[in-house]
């Protein structure tokens, strides 16, 4: 999996490339929380095994719901309920999305319930992340980080600039 430090960058990238008009700061941080939550599935499986990591959590139909969740309090997010619900869509979705780059651990159940075969993509250049903080602050730690930095960060840069370089267009000011 990528770290925990880099599932937010698709959020951060949205948000802040579309700016605070159309995602309010209760909904980014809804956001940021949706793209880390699937990984609570790793302590949750220590105290019930039905849920194993990369499991259920990391599948569409937990994505929609938890954006059926965000639609509910859309209010409390200062948004509307279709922005909270797609933006937290997006947000849960590409957690799995990101892992499924990932080249080791178990795949993504992708199609469940109808399926349970897992899936990576067939290009995986992230480097999957070790589990737990004392192997995670290692030489293979740092291997990682850099892995994330090109294949997540530099994209959502990039994703970043493009949103915000098309606002400011429909707006007519400077992006920069």
């Amino acid at each position: 999996m990528p770290t925990i430090l880099s599932h937010p960058a698709v959020p951060l990238a949205i948000g802040f490339g579309l700016g605070s008009r159309a995602i309010s700061g209760r909904l980014l941080l809804a956001g940021v929380a949706a793209s880390m939550a699937p990984d609570l599935d790793v302590y949750i499986s220590h105290y019930w095994s039905a849920i194993a990591h990369r499991g259920i959590t990391h599948t569409p139909l937990a994505a929609l719901f938890g954006a059926l969740c965000a639609a509910l309090i859309a209010r409390a997010l200062r948004t509307t309920h279709v922005k909270a619900f797609l933006f937290v869509f997006v947000c849960l979705l590409s957690h799995p999305l990101l892992d499924m780059c990932t080249n080791g651990g178990s795949g993504i159940p992708l199609l469940w319930p109808l399926d349970d075969e897992r899936y990576f993509f067939p290009w995986t250049p992230i480097e999957v992340s070790p589990l737990g903080i004392r192997r995670f602050f290692s030489e293979r730690g740092l291997e990682v980080l850099t892995s994330e930095i090109v294949w997540v960060w530099v994209p959502a840069l990039v994703l970043y600039a493009t949103l915000r370089r098309s606002r400011h267009s429909r707006e007519g000011g400077n992006p920069f």
